[in-house]
């Protein structure tokens, strides 16, 4: 009974500001029988893809936190030879939402099991977390947003440039699938403010035509929604 899921963070390259990552996957840190409860397929994990792009983790000078679930925020930290964890972009600041923080620190019997405090406690000891309070703008053209829903301060960001608009959704839109308002995560805490939020927010995006990056879709990076005749669908773009 599972499904094909992608694990997609976003390099940026703001022309004047820090080479960006939003969200880093699950990492390299868990063991075998983790790997094998979530079906992780691990034959490229990030260190592969960023060296595609072009892209080291030294490189990467500024870090955001959709929200600090494992499938998003375990590679935030690598695990060195002698078992002590630090930071994976060692010159890079992490921005995470305060409350995200506060939930993700003090766990409950609900989402302890998405929160691993090795993903990102070792961040504070290292003195790297800038914490961010609310809706606002991370640097010029990149901002946050909370949104709700899946857990309580999950956020989507918005990345502006040349005239265009894209929202990184994260888990407010895993998947083109869920471009349908009804089609919410079973994941989610709070599933109808999922959809509030998302009833809006299509309406935003199809009117304005937003390029939207899909996190968790296994085919299609990134796509434009399209409505005709109450019907909804996404033309891929490429990025």
């Amino acid at each position: 009974n599972r499904i094909t899921m992608g694990m997609r963070p976003l390099l940026v390259r703001p022309p004047h500001g820090p080479l960006t990552i939003i969200d880093a996957g699950a990492g390299d840190k868990m063991d075998a029988k983790s790997r094998e409860i979530y079906g992780l397929d691990r034959a490229e994990n990030l260190d592969v893809t960023m060296a595609r792009a072009g892209v080291r983790s030294e490189d990467v000078e500024l870090v955001i936190a959709s929200h600090l679930h494992f499938d998003h925020a375990g590679g935030f930290t690598v695990r060195r030879a002698d078992g002590t964890l630090v930071p994976r972009f060692p010159n890079a600041r992490y921005v995470i939402n305060r409350g995200e923080w506060d939930d993700a620190t003090h766990p409950h019997e609900r989402n302890r099991a998405s929160y691993m405090a090795d993903n990102f406690v070792p961040l504070e000891t290292a003195g790297v977390v800038d914490f961010t309070e609310g809706d606002g703008e991370v640097l010029p053209g990149i901002s946050v947003w909370r949104t709700g829903g899946h857990c309580m301060h999950h956020q989507l960001v918005r990345i502006e440039s040349a005239g265009r608009t894209a929202m990184f959704t994260a888990d407010l839109m895993p998947t083109t699938a869920h471009i349908d308002p009804a089609w919410i995560m079973g994941y989610d805490l709070y599933p109808m403010d999922t959809l509030v939020y998302k009833k809006r927010f299509l309406r935003e995006a199809i009117d304005r035509e937003y390029v939207i990056f899909f996190e968790h879709d296994p085919g299609i990076a990134a796509g434009v929604i399209r409505e005709r005749q109450g019907r909804k669908t996404v033309e891929p773009v490429q990025v």
